[in-house]
């Protein structure tokens, strides 16, 4: 009987020393994606490897990984919560981090780089425990609770569009929260018309940050300079208006806001 008494009193115990652990993790942001979405060729990198792989629908992607698409080819990648990225036809990103926690600041990082292509972003509200960035060679973004498109283009240039919500945008890519210096706002209208170019000049490094709002766009040269900081419009957006309501259309479709 006292056997008895022993075993029913240990196993709440049991119970909880199995079930805590569960609790206290089961919030822990999974270090991985997963491809959700594939239309044509895609294939992904491992680390150090030289050989790509086809990237099928369920293919999970980890840090240090990197993905491609090929001519007329799509794919659309799920982050923890609710972030997801899609690339464009001809389109190669670099998983630098991803939900990465700093030792030091306990904050979170997830950090894309695209080297080439265009890459769409439609990324939830983050807490200052979580930072989310998508950065080019040449400029970086600090994201949180935007639908928004990076591009970077052969002739080493790169564009910043935002759909919804707003985005720090600057050339000091890895200070980008730290920088202290005042943004910049880009003013509600775009500017038209014929304008003269500047000819040669000496190119200076000088840190710049932008907070580029809804339905504003950044143009970036390849020395990191900005040439063009103004509103677009997507019926003005003719050899692209596909790929925007395309994303659009799978962003209310998957539910996301």
């Amino acid at each position: 009987m006292k056997n008895k008494k022993i075993y029913f009193s240990v196993l709440p115990l049991l119970v909880v020393l199995v079930f805590v652990p569960y609790l206290l993790f089961s919030d822990k942001f999974e270090e991985k994606g997963v491809v959700t979405y594939v239309d044509g060729r895609v294939k992904k990198k491992k680390p150090k490897l030289e050989n790509w792989i086809t990237a099928h629908k369920n293919t999970e992607v980890v840090r240090g990984e990197k993905v491609r698409t090929y001519q007329r080819s799509r794919a659309e990648i799920k982050l923890a919560g609710m972030d997801i990225v899609r690339l464009a036809p001809e389109t190669t990103i670099d998983i630098v981090k991803l939900y990465e926690e700093s030792k030091d600041t306990q904050v979170r990082t997830t950090k894309i780089k695209i080297e080439a292509g265009d890459l769409w972003a439609t990324v939830s509200k983050k807490t200052k425990k979580i930072k989310f960035k998508l950065d080019t060679p040449i400029a970086g973004t600090a994201v949180t609770g935007t639908k928004l498109e990076v591009r970077f283009a052969l002739d080493s240039t790169s564009e910043v569009r935002v759909y919804k919500g707003e985005v720090k945008v600057s050339n000091a890519k890895e200070d980008i929260d730290r920088l202290k210096i005042s943004p910049k706002l880009i003013k509600p209208y775009q500017i038209q018309g014929p304008h003269q170019v500047p000819g040669p000049h000496k190119v200076t490094m000088e840190r710049w940050l932008y907070i580029v709002k809804e339905m504003q766009m950044l143009k970036i040269d390849k020395h990191g300079q900005v040439k063009f900081a103004g509103s677009f419009s997507i019926k003005d957006m003719k050899n692209k208006a596909d790929w925007v309501n395309w994303n659009l259309k799978r962003d209310k479709t998957l539910g996301l806001k």
